[in-house]
């Protein structure tokens, strides 16, 4: 049992117990990563069968579930040039020749994305037990920037759909913490087995619950997500990444009193977890559902932003 009224040590024992600082190298940037190795990429690749193809990322725009907390907005999409431009002959090139050109202005975790292992500190150790203000400055990641990761998230990827093994109407409500137990439960009603390097994929149905009633507070409001208890799961699993359709990957409210993203401060400062947040899981699910068959070809590269502590994904999933 947790004990709501001490996140602190809760947290350090936590820390503690899954740690993987060392367990590959003092100068590991990768984390978790680690885990997709030739032979799990090839597993992944032999996934194909169909050649069917799903975007799991959530669109970029200005109607997004944002609202301006700690300066995280929806992304402004700006035209430099239009079509508007080129018929009025304003754009100075010969022979009718015209174009268009746009600028995009966002911060890198406003929509579908990777937390980075520059992101989370947990009192004052970044990734690998680095003190924090060596790797993370006015520069940008100077040590585990994203940059690090983009050769590397592709390999087996698998859908935990727990939204429709354990919950109502295909949906997990807001607060629903997701345990170990659930977690192994909807494997096992989907015929997959979890296991190292894998990329796992979490569906909890509140993506399609907001899509239907408003964005609400999507955005760091109340929402179904991972308990603070599957730490040890995540560790024991050497999963390379898991992502959530969720805003925040864990449950919120959280499990302490007086507590924020208590998981977050284990599983990316201590595990060197790769986290996904606000992916768009739904028409996979459904093909999934409808075919049984809930492992696939996922390949998910973060833009190579050089010293960003987190970076925009299309993650694309291929059955």
């Amino acid at each position: 049992m947790l004990d709501r009224t001490d996140p602190e040590g809760e947290i350090a024992r936590a820390a503690a117990a899954y740690s993987n600082w060392g367990r590959w190298g003092e100068d590991d940037v990768l984390g978790t990563v680690n885990f997709i190795d030739e032979a799990k990429r090839r597993e992944g690749a032999a996934l194909v069968r169909q050649g069917v193809s799903f975007s799991l990322s959530q669109r970029f725009d200005m109607d997004g579930p944002q609202k301006g907390w700690r300066r995280r907005t929806n992304p402004v999409h700006t035209m430099t040039d239009t079509g508007t431009d080129a018929a009025l002959g304003a754009q100075g090139f010969p022979h009718g020749f015209g174009g268009a050109d746009d600028v995009i202005a966002m911060p890198l975790q406003c929509s579908t994305q990777w937390d980075g292992l520059g992101h989370i500190f947990d009192h004052g150790k970044a990734w690998n037990g680095r003190p924090s203000e060596k790797v993370v400055t006015s520069e940008g990641d100077l040590v585990t920037g994203i940059e690090h990761l983009a050769p590397h998230v592709a390999g087996r990827g698998i859908l935990l759909d727990v939204g429709r093994v354990i919950g109502a109407g295909g949906e997990l409500p807001d607060g629903f913490a997701i345990t170990e137990e659930h977690l192994t439960a909807t494997a096992e009603a989907h015929g997959v087995t979890v296991g190292a390097g894998d990329i796992v994929c979490v569906r909890t149905g509140q993506l399609s619950r907001v899509r239907r009633d408003g964005w609400g507070d999507y955005a760091g409001g109340p929402a179904p997500g991972l308990s603070f208890t599957t730490a040890g799961w995540l560790h024991r699993s050497r999963i390379a990444a898991l992502a959530t359709d969720t805003w925040g990957f864990e449950v919120r409210p959280n499990e302490f009193d007086n507590a924020f993203q208590p998981l977050h401060q284990v599983v990316i400062p201590s595990m060197g977890l790769l986290i996904g947040e606000m992916w768009d899981l739904e028409a996979l699910a459904e093909h999934c559902a409808a075919d049984g068959v809930y492992e696939f070809w996922l390949t998910a590269a973060p833009l190579p932003v050089t010293g960003a502590v987190g970076s925009p994904v299309n993650p694309i999933a291929v059955k």
